[in-house]
């Protein structure tokens, strides 16, 4: 080809090369990004369900999400960017990262209420039969803790008073065999594994929905860093939140969701998250916006003990902007 020739064909060269290879540029990688969690029970079931059913991919983020023993944890995952985002309820654990300086906020609020069961040997027929009892929880501040201490509240016991001795096990298929062996008296635990419970002959004691206690149940963390700098990424997180949510509540993905939690709760088969099936679709808030009186409840309480915590404002630890621009733009 002659020099001549090739500056004339040069033109339509870069034209054809950019027609093809054009949307391979134009189309932008995932973005990865780590959801831990603490709660191994249906109220997570909207990260399975999100992760499973290709919602999470479908959003732009390729996600990862891992269960950690407990909240500690994950705050401490957050703060030193080894993960994203951290979907858990609000507790000792959290609010304290928060009052400690910890660049953290509620950036979205996905059950916004006490919820589950109160399980107990059968012997225990009403609240006031709990002084002197053995009660489980996963870790003291966390939040079955703290699932526990505001049904306390609720019912007028007191631990110190009453001599409820708290027993620090482990995650709730742990804390639902000790109820079983004898080791404690009782305990909150998911409804999924509530009705198993229940199946063997166990108390529940109440279910807490019931109750009327306001609390940020389950909610999206993150550093406020992230939102400035990403907040696609946020967004992202929280539009596959809000389609998660829809995806559950639309009977026709039952199969798909009963698979998705029997498989995170290592249950035998995934009939027998029927019970934490049916509560799912009622759990979760349309509108996700964090729950103020709910986090205020909670920083009530555990100010009792903590000074620092008592000075924590709400303000402080909440950042909306995103779920504000969702709901501008008609999601919920």
């Amino acid at each position: 080809m002659n020099r001549r020739l090739m500056i004339v064909l040069l033109p339509a060269i870069v034209m054809t090369i950019l027609l093809f290879t054009g949307p391979l540029f134009a189309a932008s990688a995932p973005h990865k990004a780590i959801f831990t969690f603490g709660g191994l029970n249906e109220r997570s079931g909207v990260l399975f369900v999100a992760r499973d059913a290709g919602i999470f991919q479908k959003h732009g983020l390729d996600a990862t999400v891992v269960n950690v023993r407990n909240a500690a944890v994950g705050m401490s995952a957050l703060a030193s960017g080894e993960t994203q985002f951290h979907v858990g309820s609000a507790t000792g654990s959290s609010i304290g990262a928060m009052a400690g300086g910890v660049d953290l906020a509620f950036i979205a609020g996905l059950i916004n209420k006490l919820d589950g069961t109160f399980v107990v040997a059968p012997k225990i027929r009403a609240p006031e039969d709990l002084k002197g009892k053995r009660i489980g929880v996963q870790s003291i501040g966390g939040g079955v803790w703290m699932f526990t201490m505001l049904a306390f509240e609720k019912w007028g016991l007191n631990p110190e008073r009453d001599n409820i001795q708290f027993r620090v096990l482990g995650d709730q298929s742990v804390i639902a065999q000790a109820i079983t062996q004898g080791i404690v008296d009782g305990a909150y635990l998911g409804y999924t594994f509530g009705a198993q419970m229940e199946r063997q002959g166990y108390r529940i004691l109440a279910d807490l929905a019931t109750i009327g206690v306001p609390y940020q149940g389950l909610g999206v963390m993150a550093k406020r860093g992230l939102v400035d700098r990403t907040p696609e990424i946020a967004e992202k997180a929280l539009r596959a939140m809000v389609e998660s949510i829809g995806f559950i509540n639309n009977p026709a993905n039952r199969a798909v969701v009963l698979k998705s939690l029997s498989k995170e709760l290592r249950l035998s088969k995934p009939e027998d998250a029927q019970a934490g099936y049916e509560v799912m679709r009622t759990l979760y808030d349309r509108r996700i916006y964090p729950n103020a009186e709910g986090l205020r409840n909670v920083i009530r309480l555990l100010g009792n003990s903590s000074e620092q915590l008592r000075k924590v404002k709400v303000d402080n630890i909440v950042d909306d902007r995103i779920v504000r621009k969702l709901e501008k733009e008609g999601l919920f």
